[in-house]
């Protein structure tokens, strides 16, 4: 049924199930970690129940054409973006709601567009489907706009929602919807897929990417690289293995920088943590194998509470940032509260 999908033979076995007795639930709710397949899986699903399926990869967001419209969108003004929701919609019974403008929110307009839509009959066959990338990225108002579509979805309308933490949602959301848990897949199975996809520096994807096939494709290793050598010298700041003199240069070059978001060098500093905790209290292999030695050294200087308060403090900038913060003014600040 899934052809050509990788990993998370649970949901499938169960998605398989529904389709062949015809009890396919109206609101289904995909949640997992990043690049684990959610809103792929979501698309076969529409391939196998709308007519003319091949338009339905189209929408795809990692497609380079995709990413470019979302990402020039960044550059409107609100109101621009405010006359024209952000949708893709290649088959016509098929649309992808995704994240939008500098934010990367799932907005009020993206809402009442939706709610406007879902009454429509679907143009061939007896579905339509709506994709809502991210719920989890919806501001209040949409959210609150999107629980009454759930509430009383037209009997033709199949809602597909993803989210990263199920539990980032409004329970009144959660509740109205079927959840299907995605993990990570296992090293076996990403180096199978790496070789199937036959890119490059395998072995480093395969690391980095941490179970999520979608990460393994898309990351771009020279660009993660400069992210990560940035927040190394932020770790060894705020860890006083180097002094903070060492940072200005790298904050004053992460503030000029308007193309390289601030969630990105967090994913980065996220990993380097990691591979700190494991060094420090065993566990696990770590991810940034290439830099072993400077992890190595980095570890006998901290902590295990200093790591827990460094985790809690990114997640607390991860959290500001809906609200457009700035970004060298945050991880400065990170520095200070950590060096402290």
């Amino acid at each position: 049924m899934f052809d050509n999908f990788w990993g998370n033979p649970q949901v499938t076995q169960a998605l398989e199930q529904m389709v062949a007795q015809d009890r396919l639930a109206q609101t289904l709710l995909f949640a997992g970690p990043e690049g684990v397949g959610k809103a792929t899986l979501a698309r076969r699903l529409g391939e196998r129940l709308l007519p003319r399926p091949a338009a339905i990869e189209q929408d795809d967001l990692s497609l380079e054409a995709n990413r470019d419209a979302v990402t020039a969108r960044e550059k409107w003004a609100p109101d621009k973006r405010n006359q024209d929701p952000l949708l893709f919609s290649s088959h016509p019974d098929f649309v992808t709601f995704a994240p939008d403008g500098p934010l990367r929110q799932i907005t009020i307009q993206q809402a009442r567009e939706l709610k406007e839509r879902a009454p429509f009959l679907p143009h061939q066959g007896a579905r339509r489907i709506f994709l809502i990338d991210h719920v989890d990225r919806a501001n209040d108002q949409a959210a609150n706009s999107l629980l009454k579509t759930l509430e009383e979805p037209p009997p033709h309308l199949i809602l597909i929602m993803t989210a990263e933490n199920a539990y980032d949602l409004l329970p009144t959301i959660r509740s109205r919807a079927v959840p299907f848990q995605f993990t990570p897949l296992g090293r076996e199975e990403m180096e199978q897929f790496v070789r199937a996809r036959g890119l490059d520096r395998p072995e480093r994807r395969v690391a980095l990417a941490a179970g999520s096939p979608g990460v393994a494709v898309s990351i771009d290793l020279d660009a993660y690289d400069k992210r990560r050598a940035s927040m190394l010298t932020l770790a060894k700041v705020a860890a006083g293995a180097a002094p903070y003199s060492a940072w200005l240069p790298v904050s004053e070059t992460i503030a000029r920088s308007k193309s390289e978001k601030l969630e990105l060098h967090l994913e980065a500093l996220y990993g380097l943590l990691r591979d700190l905790l494991i060094l420090r209290e065993g566990g696990g292999e770590i991810r940034n194998q290439d830099i072993r030695r400077e992890l190595e050294a980095l570890a006998g200087r901290v902590e295990f509470a200093w790591i827990r308060r460094a985790v809690a403090q990114v997640d607390e900038i991860a959290r500001l940032l809906r609200r457009n913060i700035q970004k060298s003014i945050a991880l400065d600040s990170l520095i200070v509260t950590l060096r402290a």
